[in-house]
């Protein structure tokens, strides 16, 4: 735990991008209207959950009145909403609700990271923004003794198969990226695939809540006694 916590201080102090800083100090300035009264988190947003977690689910990047305000994963926003729901039902959340960073939602066997620790402008982290943050991402990678890794959307994904691949848990061709996409990495391993809960998906109806329950009770299966 004290390694975990270690490595959310590093992920919180980080400055590396300049464009990234500045944008969510911006937007913790600005505000939404309906969150003016929020002392904003306005900096990079560390990992969330249970450190031995056999689950590992990985974003993209927070959102800028989501994560960026509240300090915690997926909190404060619709998309944050559709994934606690979800843990909730399948047993890795103790409450469905994700409002602040005090209001008792603990994950159990579960833990949550993201590609990029900031909230990028157009939520569209440049390419060497994604490099920048990678030492995170293989961090958190190498310290969470997860079986199960769940790409929520197609960035998640090739991160985590060029990440495998580095590790030689994948050989040969690049699995394809698609919705309850599964495929076994080295040693016990699997990696996961969901469409990303964005409004973009939920709204169309792209992505429904009975499709991400799927993907849970999947991630269930997958996982050893």
């Amino acid at each position: 735990m004290a390694t975990w916590r270690s490595l959310n201080r590093r992920i919180v102090a980080c400055e590396r991008c300049e464009r990234l800083t500045a944008h969510c100090r911006k937007i913790g300035a600005e505000k939404r209207r309906a969150f003016a009264d929020w002392d904003y988190w306005a900096r990079p947003v560390p990992n969330f959950g249970d450190p031995q977690a056999r689950l590992l689910i990985v974003g993209l990047a927070p959102a800028a009145h989501g994560a960026n305000r509240t300090g915690r994963m997926f909190t404060g926003d619709r998309s944050g909403d559709w994934l606690y729901r979800a843990l909730a039902k399948a047993g890795f959340a103790n409450q469905a609700d994700s409002t602040s960073r005090d209001d008792g939602l603990e994950l159990s066997n579960c833990a949550i990271t993201a590609i990029c620790h900031c909230a990028p402008p157009d939520n569209k982290p440049t390419t060497d923004e994604v490099e920048q943050c990678r030492e995170w991402f293989t961090a958190t990678l190498d310290l969470v003794p997860a079986q199960v890794y769940l790409a929520l959307g197609q960035i998640a994904w090739r991160g985590l198969t060029a990440e495998a691949r580095r590790r030689d848990w994948l050989t040969g061709k690049t699995p394809k990226f698609g919705h309850g996409a599964a495929f076994p990495l080295a040693n016990g391993r699997h990696l996961l695939g969901s469409y990303h809960p964005s409004q973009q998906n939920t709204f169309t109806k792209r992505l429904t809540e009975p499709m991400f329950d799927a993907v849970f009770r999947q991630a269930r299966k997958l996982m050893s006694p």
